[in-house]
């Protein structure tokens, strides 16, 4: 297999390896030629060069599971425990944003915008996207065949609309370059080139146009669909729009609830929609809950083949494909989120852990919340008459999470060692294809009700500071899927060479799927008066996991008549359980300023006053504000029984019953058998022996208590910016490095004359 070399000669994924099937055919994977050996001529008047040079773009901007890897670096939230995902419920742990002991100024804010990395600069892939572009114009036009002209340049106006708004969502406006600038040209030393911010409209402006030129120029579905599975359709391109439209309706670029932008997100996410549906893509399984209609097992399948049983409606609107090839030092290739939510026994990474506020959170199987369901909430018993989803979002003591590979023979017998020397010696009893999550601890002695003690894990599993609750959306479950779509390796611990554990992994990662654009129209919908259609968007997301006979005439425990805020607080709430850990709460929240309801903006400036929905989006919406909430780590289940030995040799439950005679685990495509025995079975084990401790920041006596500062919403400039061009005036609430006291630019302002230019006198009078 030939490696692929990207434009700098480094060995990486590029956009061809993503557009690749899932099978990983070789062809993706040959090599490319290096630009700089050929003229523009020769590169951009064949298609198959010019097809290499769009891809190395897919490789610079392409969103994927591999974040915090080489250029995707900081591009989008993917689900995982980032910065952004642990402002919201979905994660413990304070960040910097949160953390009142932290000053967010110029100096430490993230950047998105200013990168001198070639590979990750901003700027630097505008111009490699417009060079392709003249490029394309120059030597393809007339060249190439309309088609494959069309094509390329059309892939080339969305990832351009990409970059510009991964920059203009948390500043504002941007300078605005669509075009190749020429240092060389010129006698002002340069200073022609340094071009000042736009509005945040226009920018919006600009985005749009370039997706409506892609939407005019792509095809609704790739002809082959094998090879170009992946790459972006006019319909990607429409719901991306959709997506920015509903972003700058939202309270955090509306603050008047301007009722225009609300119908101009509605038409384009419509729009997006209709063509989705023409190219093949919709609902999967909509009003299909499957045969196992208790656990949500088509919705999970999703996340693997992104396809229908019947493998004509793709949900995967935007994907980014992977591989499981082995090779040495190009780990890029492998989405590696299979093997981070795994426990260490499994062989994965340890695993990820939702906060207990979002375990609660779930609706009950009735779909109504647990505070308004007619069954009642038993917070030890948690997974009791859920949500179907929430069985594929989470996993839980005793419940089988089986997996492809031979796991006992490599652990075998473990001594791990705690507290000063005390140790515990633990025969690990599962293989992959019986494997079930036993995640509880106990203590050498009774004082499990310390928030700060530290016990020992059943089954070799932690150290006493795991959780007892793991994240399991969009797990490969061997009980789902037949061939799993990893290379299991228990061999190597090194990561570079062969991937240990699940690493070698060829799953998709879908940034955008048919169920966020219903939902975004939904959105847009019910803030525009038409509560009908965003009502039955709902009913239709939850027509594929919920058992039809049984709730369809009850709609799904979705309340009847709800208008305006209840309305949209429904589909947020929505969004929350079918988005789980994709990497979408944190705009969500940020978006309609759900961390302190928006109050006291007025005080950053006129504009940012926010006089629409009565001032406070979270008393509009019904909701609480996140700022100042406590927000737990994890859900601990103890064992309130001290364990016999000083030495820890035993579990008490084991030492006590044969846990596993008892009870063999819950499956989770037998849930609805017998009345739900399953479940019920497992209960009584919990309340037999656990007792649930919500554990808090660790270190801290105290629930975590979350900040906010009014200038948070939108960010400023960082100061390698404002040093790199003196004409950027910062945002206002943000310090001016550059010129001196508190930034000018508003970054909601819609009057172009008022933008700040680069004048003595500051602002265009």
């Amino acid at each position: 297999m030939k490696n692929i070399l990207n434009k700098w000669g480094i060995l990486a994924l590029t956009g061809a390896t993503m557009l690749g099937t899932v099978s990983c055919s070789d062809d993706f994977l040959e090599e490319k030629k290096l630009y700089g050996k050929y003229s523009d001529q020769t590169v951009y008047a064949n298609y198959e060069t010019a097809k290499n040079r769009v891809d190395n773009l897919y490789y610079m901007l392409y969103p994927g599971q591999k974040e915090g890897y080489g250029s995707q670096s900081a591009l989008v939230s993917t689900g995982t425990d980032d910065t952004w995902a642990k402002c919201t419920e979905e994660y413990g742990g304070l960040t910097d944003w949160e953390n009142s002991l932290k000053i967010q100024t110029f100096s430490n804010v993230e950047d998105h915008f200013y990168i001198e990395n070639k590979e990750t600069s901003p700027y630097g892939h505008v111009r490699d996207i417009n060079t392709t572009i003249e490029g394309l114009e120059a030597y393809g036009k007339g060249t190439l065949s309309e088609t494959e002209y069309n094509h390329l340049m059309g892939q080339c106006y969305f990832l351009r609309a990409w970059r510009y708004w991964l920059m203009v969502r948390w500043t504002g406006g941007v300078p605005i370059i669509d075009k190749v600038q020429d240092a060389l040209v010129g006698n002002g030393e340069g200073l022609e080139l340094v071009v000042p911010r736009s509005s945040t409209k226009e920018c919006i402006d600009f985005i749009c146009a370039d997706l409506d030129k892609a939407a005019e120029l792509l095809p609704t579905v790739w002809e082959n669909e094998a090879q170009d599975w992946g790459r972006i359709t006019s319909g990607t391109a429409l719901a991306v729009k959709g997506r920015i439209l509903l972003h700058w309706a939202s309270p955090l670029w509306n603050r008047s609830d301007d009722k225009t932008r609300w119908e101009a997100a509605y038409e384009a996410n419509k729009k997006a929609i209709e063509v989705l549906t023409q190219g093949g893509f919709g609902l999967a399984y909509e009003n299909n809950a499957g045969s196992r209609k208790q656990s949500a097992a088509n919705w999970a399948k999703i996340f693997l083949n992104t396809k229908g049983s019947d493998g004509n409606v793709n949900e995967a609107v935007w994907v980014t494909l992977y591989n499981k090839v082995q090779k040495a030092n190009n780990y890029n290739r492998w989405n590696d989120w299979e093997h981070s939510i795994r426990p260490n026994n499994a062989y994965g990474n340890g695993g990820k852990f939702p906060t207990a506020e979002m375990v609660d959170l779930f609706p009950m199987a009735d779909g109504k919340k647990p505070a308004e369901s007619d069954s009642i909430y038993d917070p030890l018993c948690f997974f009791m008459n859920r949500d179907p989803r929430f069985y594929r979002t989470f996993a839980f003591p005793g419940v089988r999470w089986y997996y492809e590979g031979n796991t006992k023979d490599l652990l075998g017998t473990k001594t791990l060692t705690y507290d000063g020397g005390a140790t515990m010696t633990e025969n690990y009893p599962y293989n992959g294809s019986n494997y079930v999550l036993w995640s509880y601890s106990y203590f050498k002695n009774t004082n499990y009700t310390d928030q700060k003690s530290s016990g020992y894990y059943a089954d070799n599993i932690g150290n006493g500071k795991s959780s007892s609750v793991f994240i399991r959306k969009r797990s490969d479950d061997k009980e789902l899927n037949g061939a799993p779509f990893y290379a299991y390796n228990t061999e190597s611990s090194s990561q570079s060479t062969d991937g240990k554990g699940f690493q070698r992994c060829a799953t998709p990662y879908m940034e955008m799927r048919f169920a966020e654009v219903l939902l975004n129209y939904a959105e847009a919908a019910a803030a525009t008066g038409k509560d009908n259609e965003a009502f039955e968007v709902l009913k239709r997301i939850r027509s594929r996991v919920y058992d039809n006979s049984l709730y369809a005439a009850t709609n799904f425990g979705l309340k009847s008549g709800m208008t305006g805020g209840e309305l949209i607080s429904a589909i947020l709430y929505e969004r929350q359980i079918e988005l789980a850990y994709e990497g979408k709460r944190y705009e969500d929240m940020r978006r309609w300023m759900l961390f302190d309801g928006g109050v006291g903006q007025g005080a950053l400036g006129v504009n940012f006053e926010l006089t629409g929905w009565g001032g406070n989006t979270c008393t509009y919406l019904g909701v609480t504000p996140q700022a100042g909430r406590a927000k737990h780590h994890y859900i601990e289940l103890s064992v309130p029984i001290k364990a016999n030995g000083t030495n820890m040799q035993s579990d008490p439950i084991q030492k006590s019953i044969n846990r596993d005679a008892v009870y063999k685990g819950l499956n989770l495509n037998e849930r609805e058998k017998n009345n739900n025995q399953g479940e019920l079975q497992l209960a009584a084990f919990y309340k037999e022996w656990f007792v649930r401790r919500d554990k808090p920041a660790e270190g801290q006596n105290d629930d975590e208590q979350i900040r906010w500062e009014p200038n948070f919403y939108i960010w400023g400039l960082c100061n390698s910016a404002m040093v790199n061009n003196p004409t950027l005036y910062q945002n206002i609430g943000w310090e001016d490095i550059s010129h001196g006291g508190n930034g000018i630019f508003d970054p909601l302002e819609t009057d172009p004359t008022k933008i700040p230019v680069d004048t003595d006198t500051g602002y265009v009078k």
